[in-house]
C-alpha cells in the first residue's frame, strides 16, 4: 500500500475530503518520524511496536564484491515487533488464489477492530 492508497483509504473511512485525509496522514507519519529520531518507542496496541536499535560496529566485515576486509561503524536502525493481535491474523492460514470457494469471515483476532459505521471518532 502506497501512501497516497491510505490516503485514499483514511478519506473513505473518515468521510472527509482527500486533502484533510492527507494532512491527517502526513501529520501521524512525521510525528512517528520525529519520534523515532528522538530515540523514542511507538507502541500501538494491538499492532506492534516501532523502536530504534543500536548495531555493534563490524571491525571485520568483507566487501562481497571485492573481498576486502573493511570496518563497517555502528549505526541505529528502526525496528518493528508485531503485536499480539497482527501476529494471529497473518498467521490465519489463506485459501491458494483461484478457490471459488466464497472468502472467509474476519479472523477473530481482529474482530473487536470497530469498522467506519461503528467508530465514528475518526
Amino acid at each position: 500500500m502506497t501512501k497516497k492508497e491510505l490516503t485514499l483509504l483514511v478519506s473513505d473511512n473518515a468521510n472527509c475530503k482527500k486533502n484533510l485525509a492527507a494532512k491527517m496522514v502526513d501529520s501521524l507519519f512525521n510525528a512517528m518520524r520525529d519520534s523515532l529520531i528522538e530515540g523514542n518507542r511507538i507502541e500501538i496496541r494491538g499492532f506492534g511496536v516501532f523502536q530504534v536499535k543500536d548495531t555493534r560496529p563490524k571491525p571485520a566485515a568483507r566487501n562481497p564484491r571485492t573481498g576486502e576486509i573493511i570496518y563497517v561503524p555502528a549505526r541505529r536502525k528502526t525496528h518493528f515487533k508485531p503485536g499480539r493481535l497482527l501476529k494471529e491474523a497473518l498467521h490465519q492460514t489463506r485459501e491458494p488464489e483461484g478457490t471459488t470457494d466464497p472468502p472467509a469471515a474476519a479472523p477473530a483476532a481482529l474482530s473487536h477492530i470497530a469498522t467506519p459505521s461503528e467508530d465514528s471518532t475518526l
